[in-house]
């Protein structure tokens, strides 16, 4: 408990600091009134305004439009899941400001998120490597989204308690959690994965069924023999069902609601998305960051090297070579999971990443990618182990904060980054 508060004060210091700071210094980027013109999140004096700062902006007013007035019948909105703006509108009626109760809630939540991480951790791998680990995620350079009016908190709190209550053989608790974060974030459902992988292959706290371990020893066949489950299938199984369900029930109180329940799996359209077949947003994003170079090379345009959506293009571009890069460092870590720890927490980064790189933004291929890695909990697991076994935890962390900064200031003051 000590180190999860020590992560949290401390890097959420690093936020507050940087996000202030950066509005009393620099103007915010022209034209950002256009994104909230209702000032969702500008509702309180000046000051009030410059301390919300790092705290709610882009996605944060969708949330809060959500909360307030619902999905009524606008397909954008419903790409963003009903969970968290349900709370705020909740803990908002009790705080009287729906702003405020959304910053309540994700410091609340990545606090929990935080703790139970620790525990998962010291399962896997140690206690120095989960002391290591919480800091890693506190201070990740896109940490800023833990402490915004923004999913990440809730997700994270969810998907790794859903992780830790199977690795503790309780079922019925990971298919909640399970399903609760099904309704809070698209790929929530993807949980269901690692949740059946852990539920027949463990590692769990009960032993393997002795004819199973008999059974897998005597085959002829190797292969076979590490397909065939460890433990058998049981009623608790069933308990795993409550991960799609959460998607379900949303997509069901649609349906009643506004009378088209398919309307998430079309809303990423209208945020430019693409499908683009399994991984296809990796070449997209190379080509991106390739022609980011250039132009960052040659300069400002004519000509311009890639379709810019909007913006300045030398920006563009030095945001697709940042996303590129943490495409680089994303699939590292992957391998790294894939080699470290259980086969079930590779597994969901493996498609979890896949769904984020199957349907790249079509002028920014990569966009958003670093937001969807900073929840993949087992990214930082590994890493922990990695920098500490050599002896660098301390550098990157320092460095993380250093980024974490810039980021919040770029967040803080209406230039997109995520």
């Amino acid at each position: 408990m000590r180190v999860c508060w020590r992560a949290l004060w401390t890097s959420r210091l690093v936020v507050f600091l940087a996000g202030v700071l950066a509005v009393l210094q620099f103007r915010p980027q022209p034209g950002s009134r256009s994104f909230d013109p209702a000032g969702l999140t500008s509702p309180f004096s000046y000051a009030g305004n410059v301390l919300a700062a790092p705290f709610a902006r882009w996605d944060s007013v969708w949330y809060l439009i959500v909360a307030q007035h619902g999905y009524d019948h606008a397909p954008a909105r419903t790409a963003f899941y009903p969970l968290y703006p349900l709370l705020i509108r909740v803990v908002g009626t009790v705080l009287r400001s729906d702003l405020v109760a959304g910053v309540v809630l994700s410091l609340a939540f990545f606090a929990i998120g935080l703790v139970v991480l620790h525990r998962l951790a010291q399962l896997e791998l140690d206690r120095e490597d989960a002391d290591v680990c919480v800091m890693l995620l506190a201070f990740a350079p896109m940490a800023f989204f833990f402490s915004a009016v923004y999913t990440e908190s809730l997700f994270l709190a969810l998907s790794v308690g859903s992780i830790y209550q199977a690795r503790r053989g309780h079922w019925r608790a990971a298919g909640l959690l399970g399903g609760l974060a099904a309704a809070s974030r698209n790929t929530g459902v993807l949980l269901a994965l690692p949740l059946v992988l852990l539920y027949l292959y463990g590692p769990r706290p009960d032993p393997v069924p002795r004819e199973r371990s008999l059974g897998r020893a005597g085959s002829r066949h190797p292969l076979l023999a590490r397909l065939r489950p460890k433990y058998p299938p049981r009623p608790s199984i069933a308990w795993i069902a409550l991960v799609p369900a959460g998607l379900g029930a949303y997509i069901a109180w649609l349906a009643l609601t506004t009378g088209n329940g398919l309307a998430p799996f079309g809303a990423e359209r209208m945020w430019y998305r693409h499908f683009a077949w399994p991984w296809g947003g990796i070449w997209q994003g190379t080509v991106a960051a390739f022609d980011g170079l250039r132009q960052l090379v040659h300069g400002p345009p004519p000509p311009t090297y890639f379709s810019v959506a909007g913006g300045n293009a030398l920006t563009v571009a030095g945001q697709n070579l940042m996303e590129f890069g943490f495409l680089v460092l994303g699939v590292i870590a992957c391998i790294g999971v894939l080699r470290k720890l259980p086969f079930a927490y590779g597994a969901y980064v493996v498609v979890a990443l896949a769904a984020v790189l199957s349907y790249p933004v079509s002028a920014q291929p990569l966009a958003s990618l670093p937001r969807y890695e900073v929840v993949l909990f087992p990214l930082f697991m590994w890493a922990a182990s990695w920098v500490r076994r050599h002896g660098i935890a301390l550098q990157t962390i320092a460095m993380s904060a250093v980024l974490l900064g810039f980021f919040t200031a770029e967040f803080a003051t209406w230039r997109f980054v995520a």
